[in-house]
């Protein structure tokens, strides 16, 4: 049988379906470990609405023998939700779409050797979090000192990332020698500027953990800087974000469209702004740092600006998306000025899921503005708010968006049909509308002053009671998002353990047609100088925290470790 992929020339072809499955195979190996690390952390969700919900089941004998805190439990969720299911679903898909987009197959041992050293770095950074001895939550700022094991584990699987990039990166470069003048597929295009930004981004947090960390959980140093350490984590903490973010734009600007029966607005469009988050969303952390001593307050200014730069990206895709949205519903009979809404495919649960995911992420934009201001963010720093803030962000737009890309994604991969399509819809909605209480509840929590990472739940008197109809709706969320949870699951373990019917082709990836194509276009030319953007936006990181961990590093003030749990 041979799979067609129109106008993409061969370098080493993958055309055959006997090439494709060895690819398929890597690819189902990312997604399932990605999604059982989402299982047990969301498992643990409930626990945390409840706890904000001033419900304790943290000291429930029967919770007591598997879970020894609620700052364990916190770390458990926060590590493997933001962590682990997100760059394992990440790695999978960002390899597999280049390969498919170019036709040319990746070195498929150096894909498992990637695999398997990420998920030896889980594994041994797992040990000490189950074990109760790694309760530093999922920043794990010092002076909170760990078992050595997470740190190494930790630096093993986010270094493991690299290989994937690198790989990538080699694929397109490679296709880039044989199709000389050649403008990128902008499938691949959108991975390659993804994998450049993590590359840069996570920098941070690799020296933080292989120069600071390590050495000083095995003892050979006898302190670490807590500012120094804070700062590197930050230089990654809020790059990160967009790590998670530019994996779900890649399916909202490739894929959706396609779905809803339309075509996407620009190619071009689309180009600048994976170019413009390659160069803005690195130089961007000191926002988290605002409240921080001994950092420069021009150098918090140069990067709040730089972080307000990050919204013109995102500003865009509202307006392209929204713009393919209204091309395809049109398409399909839609009119008025909203009434083309009701014309768009509601009842395909993949599509469902990313929609909604995106109107989950209008929200955690505006609020991203607040965080962002040094002014507005001094009244909600390290309050519920910046979880509630994070769950609309990574807890929706990109979690719901990986739910949705999974409806067809896995059939395809398998072969197996989606099990129980409706509620695959209503796990969707379902799970929308949880994290919407739970936004509500938390950002209106963090406006009354109640502080994020704290087990407010057993406090010994209702210190909060203003917070009490927030506090409410916090734990009504924790049972809406379990019953999500179950719902989805269910459908994706019954189409994993369903009957093989195809090779998977027959759910093709819903490549999408450009209105505003590449062709002729000299912005899509001047935009494939990725190696000269990818060493501006390096150059820019250095500019604006070379001037800030310089003085830290000739004035550092290393503590000892502290272990309170």
């Amino acid at each position: 049988m041979t799979i067609t992929q129109p106008a993409r020339t061969q370098h080493v072809p993958i055309s055959e379906a006997a090439a494709v499955q060895p690819l398929k195979k890597v690819a189902q190996y990312y997604i399932v470990t990605a999604f059982l690390a989402l299982l047990i952390g969301v498992l643990i969700g409930p626990l945390q609405a409840l706890n904000y919900g001033n419900i304790n089941l943290y000291n429930l004998p029967i919770l007591r023998n598997i879970i020894q805190s609620y700052y364990q439990g916190l770390t458990l969720h926060g590590v493997l939700n933001a962590l682990v299911f997100t760059q394992f679903f990440i790695s999978g898909w960002m390899l597999y779409l280049p390969a498919r987009d170019l036709n040319m197959r990746p070195n498929l041992k150096f894909a498992w050797f990637s695999y398997w050293a990420m998920t030896l770095g889980l594994l041994i950074a797992a040990v000490p979090i189950l074990m109760n001895n790694a309760s530093v939550l999922y920043t794990f700022y010092p002076p909170l000192k760990g078992s050595p094991l997470f740190y190494i584990g930790a630096g093993l699987m986010v270094g493991s990332s690299w290989f994937v990039a690198w790989q990538v990166i080699g694929l397109w470069w490679s296709w880039k020698r044989a199709h000389r003048g050649q403008i990128t597929p902008l499938v691949t295009y959108m991975c390659v500027v993804t994998w450049m930004m993590w590359i840069v981004a996570s920098l941070g947090l690799v020296v933080e953990v292989l120069v600071l960390l390590i050495p000083w959980s095995l003892g050979l140093t006898a302190g670490v800087d807590p500012l120094l350490s804070r700062t590197l984590f930050w230089w990654t903490g809020h790059p990160i974000v967009y790590f998670w973010l530019l994996p779900a734009y890649i399916s909202w600007y490739a894929f959706i469209p396609k779905q809803a029966g339309g075509r996407l607005a620009s190619d071009p469009l689309t180009r600048l702004a994976f170019a413009m988050f390659l160069l803005f969303s690195t130089p961007v952390g000191l926002h988290h740092q605002y409240s921080d001593p001994n950092i420069s307050p021009l150098m918090k200014t140069i990067q709040m600006c730089l972080t307000f730069m990050v919204a013109i990206p995102s500003l865009l895709t509202a307006f392209s998306l929204a713009a393919s949205l209204e091309d395809a519903a049109r398409a399909r009979g839609g009119s008025g000025l909203f009434g083309w809404m009701a014309h768009l495919p509601w009842k395909n649960a993949s599509f469902t899921a990313q929609v909604l995911a995106m109107i989950s992420f209008i929200f955690g934009g505006a609020g991203g503005f607040i965080n962002a201001s040094a002014a507005l963010d001094t009244v909600i720093h390290n309050t519920a708010w910046i979880p509630g803030h994070f769950h609309i962000t990574v807890g929706t737009a990109t979690t719901l968006t990986f739910m949705g890309i999974a409806f067809w994604w896995v059939p395809h991969l398998t072969g197996k049909p989606l099990f129980a399509p409706k509620a695959a819809l209503w796990s969707a909605y379902t799970w929308f509308i949880g994290m919407m209480i739970f936004a509500v509840g938390m950002h209106w929590q963090g406006l009354l002053g109640v502080p994020r990472r704290a087990q407010i739940s057993n406090m010994g008197q209702d210190v909060y009671q203003s917070a009490h109809l927030p506090q409410l709706l916090t734990a009504i969320s924790g049972g809406v998002l379990f019953i999500a949870s179950i719902l989805f699951f269910t459908v994706l373990f019954g189409t994993l353990w369903g009957k093989r019917r195809s090779d998977g082709e027959d759910t093709p990836i819903p490549w999408s047609q450009a209105i505003s194509t590449h062709e002729n276009s000299r912005l899509a030319r001047r935009l494939e100088a990725l190696p000269a953007i990818w060493v501006m936006a390096f150059v820019l990181v250095l500019l604006t925290y070379g001037p800030v961990i310089g003085p830290m590093l000739a004035n550092s003030n290393p503590v000892p470790g502290l272990r309170l749990w």
